[in-house]
């Protein structure tokens, strides 16, 4: 382990690029692990190009497994719908210059999947950690404490990639199929070549099924991934709320609606969080207590992020937090004293009431003006249950009609008072509660974190098992998932993705620039699956089809977490998709 302590020096020469590795190409941090030289003793010169599968990180530093690539690539998709697979390059000299292109889809009536609904992008490698022996990863991370490597996730903007010798690049294929694609087969290519390498072909075929996924703004399935507007202000080295911040914000949060988004995530003090990310999270609302000791409220950045955000289409919920942070401390400015202050008070106590009492009145006040009021919910994240009844209790008294959230463990006794409720892995809620809550509107969703070995998203999670989070979703009759977060990134995300506190990756799913990801577009994939599910659900109790609807549920039912203990992710979705797709 010593040995890799090393590497953390070279963090600091690469600290340059945490700006500029938002817009331009970026250099890798070095493999702590030497080039497998067994694997590569097997290649033969030469410029290798073939298809492989998403389920597999492949490691920069050996060749591929035989078995782990495969001479073509036939997927059946929706219309709708959008698919992928990978593409491995390795030879054991040098491929400069390296270039993807590809084809329009064509099939034999003349009908078309166009060019630019089709991308390709090399996919890069940061660096990872790992999970303790035992237990989950929710534990202190200090240099050195785990052994590191390289693993393949940020999928890059770049088109042209410069490739070392003995070393296996993967690159990430998708294709976009318009939901007014006659069904058919279509066939396709992709062209891999370099300034030191002859092109090669790799030739596809999409059969395009006579059904139709809905766009992801009219997706039921319940995503939120909390968004942390503060890291990409960072990122792209502008100042927090400038024009320039809400210009370079735009295709991140554009990325997130098009995942199917409809959680908008809001900060009502400062801090949240206790300071627990590498960027902390501010206020929107500003809070001054004036000279007589009234209160003023100041909206304006929390409305210009709300209308932001609705604009792009998530507009489901504005998730508001928190009236009870972790560290119970309540920022302002104190106009008497001319200067910030802050405010320590427990949830129950005259202090926190008159401290939230007056902004509650205002806030309820300036949502209905807005007309945001119904979609609003206080909320709060893994608190105890007794401040959450005092809390409501709180909340109820200033307005009744108020809607409140929660992401924590499951408590019968509050979940009548929320209409957005996300539970652990853990958990338990009975079949009928599921049924009432959806049937009274009311939200109920499962997350993960560091807590969960698997299912999960870390940077060395398995691609499978973030498709697999969806199908768990459609087998347990939650309405959706939530994951901290979306881009709470690390110090240099792009190379390193390792925390302090929690396993690489915890933090992030997509990458600046933006960059999509493994693990993003495998979270994606299993959310079209969701929808196909509910679909399919509902097209069989519509036309009576009992035995199609068993049929279904019996697939479903695979996929309880202990099933994971002792079959991967990847083994038990192979079947799954494909009895999806033959309804």
């Amino acid at each position: 382990m010593k040995k890799h302590l090393a590497f953390l020096l070279l963090l600091s020469a690469f600290g340059c690029l945490a700006q500029s590795a938002s817009r331009d190409t970026y250099a890798e941090l070095p493999d702590p692990q030497p080039a497998d030289q067994a694997s590569w003793a097997l290649v033969q010169p030469g410029f290798y190009v073939r298809f492989a599968s998403a389920d597999v990180r492949f490691p920069k530093r050996a060749a591929p497994a035989p078995q782990t690539v495969r001479e073509g690539w036939n997927p059946q998709a929706w219309k709708g719908e959008k698919i992928h697979t990978q593409i491995v390059i390795w030879s054991q000299s040098a491929l400069p210059q390296t270039r993807l292109s590809w084809s329009e889809l064509k099939d034999t009536k003349g009908n078309t999947i166009p060019k630019d609904r089709v991308t390709a992008g090399f996919v890069r490698y940061v660096m990872t950690d790992r999970l303790p022996a035992e237990g989950g990863g929710c534990d202190e991370r200090p240099p050195g404490k785990y052994d590191s490597s390289l693993v393949a996730d940020p999928i890059d903007l770049t088109s042209v990639l410069d490739i070392p010798r003995q070393t296996t690049q993967p690159v990430w294929l998708s294709v976009s199929v318009p939901p007014t694609t006659p069904a058919g087969q279509y066939s396709g290519t992709v062209t891999v070549g370099g300034s030191a390498a002859k092109p090669i072909d790799l030739s596809y075929r999409v059969t395009v099924q006579n059904r139709t996924l809905p766009p992801p703004k009219d997706w039921k399935f319940h995503l939120d991934l909390w968004q942390n507007p503060y890291s990409v202000a960072r990122a792209h080295g502008v100042k927090v709320w400038s024009k320039e911040h809400w210009t370079v914000m735009r295709p991140y949060m554009k990325m997130l609606a098009d995942a199917g988004q409809k959680s908008i995530t809001t900060t009502i003090i400062n801090d949240p969080w206790r300071s627990q990310t590498e960027d902390v999270y501010g206020s929107m609302v500003q809070w001054t207590k004036k000279k007589d000791g009234t209160w003023a409220f100041d909206y304006t950045v929390f409305d210009q992020w709300v209308t932001y955000m609705m604009e792009l289409g998530i507009d489901r919920f504005i998730n508001c937090y928190s009236m009870i942070p972790w560290n119970l401390k309540f920022s302002y400015y104190d106009e008497a004293a001319r200067k910030d202050t802050f405010l320590i008070a427990k949830t129950g106590t005259p202090e926190y009431d008159a401290h939230w009492r007056p902004m509650l009145t205002d806030f309820a006040r300036h949502l209905k003006q807005k007309g945001w009021f119904e979609k609003t919910t206080i909320a709060m994240d893994e608190r105890p249950m007794e401040s959450m009844q005092q809390a409501l209790a709180l909340i109820k008294s200033v307005d009744q009609n108020f809607r409140v959230s929660l992401a924590g463990l499951y408590h019968p006794e509050l979940e009548q008072n929320l209409i957005d409720y996300c539970v652990a892995t853990n958990q338990v809620i009975d079949a009928p509660t599921l049924q009432r809550r959806r049937q009274a509107g009311f939200n109920t969703t499962y997350y993960t974190c560091c807590t969960e070995r698997y299912p999960n998203t870390f940077t060395f999670s398995p691609p499978a098992e973030a498709t697999w989070i969806s199908w768990h979703a459609a087998h347990k009759g939650y309405d959706g998932y939530l994951r901290w977060a979306y881009n709470c990134w690390v110090k240099n995300p792009l190379q390193d993705s390792r925390f302090r506190t929690w396993p690489a990756g915890d933090t992030y799913i997509v990458y600046p620039g933006p960059r999509t990801s493994i693990r993003f577009e495998r979270l994606i994939e299993g959310i079209q699956d969701y929808e196909k599910i509910r679909i399919l659900k509902g097209e069989f109790r519509a036309k009576g089809q009992t035995d199609k609807a068993q049929q279904l549920e019996k697939v479903l039912n695979r996929f309880e977490i202990s099933a994971l203990d002792k079959t991967p992710a990847a083994t038990l979705l192979q079947p799954a998709k494909t009895a999806l797709n033959s309804f």
